[in-house]
């Protein structure tokens, strides 16, 4: 079994990458186990876009990052090594902290802010039919 304090540092870890972002971003949710932020961009269905998460699970810590499912590019431009840590279309997972695998998830988080941002996402989502 996974020890909590890891995942309290892991989830820390993550959840410092995401925070530069939160000024621009929407804070859903800010707890001990969940960090979610939203873009400003309101769809069509009237909820706003999500952008990323961070949570806390029983067998480890999840980093959502939606612009990775929407965006091949910046799939395409992933590691080996971070694509190894991938479950699903958008999302990591962690037991411990990786320094080398949290700069590249940072970079990551970097180039999807760019395109989930101002004119690049209102662009995106015209091209997507939103």
């Amino acid at each position: 079994m996974p020890d909590k304090a890891d995942f309290g540092n892991t989830f820390a870890k993550l959840k410092a990458i995401l925070e530069p972002y939160a000024a621009k971003m929407i804070v859903v949710h800010d707890t001990s186990e969940n960090y979610y932020l939203d873009t400003p961009y309101v769809m069509k269905n009237k909820h706003r876009l999500f952008f990323a998460a961070v949570r806390m699970g029983k067998a480890y810590v999840s980093f959502h990052l939606m612009p990775v499912y929407a965006c091949r590019e910046l799939q395409d431009s992933m590691p080996p090594d971070l694509k190894k840590h991938m479950q699903g279309k958008s999302c990591f997972n962690f037991k411990t902290v990786d320094e080398k695998l949290f700069k590249e998830l940072a970079k990551l988080t970097k180039a999807s802010v760019a395109r989930f941002s101002g004119e690049n996402l209102a662009e995106f989502m015209k091209s997507i039919g939103r």
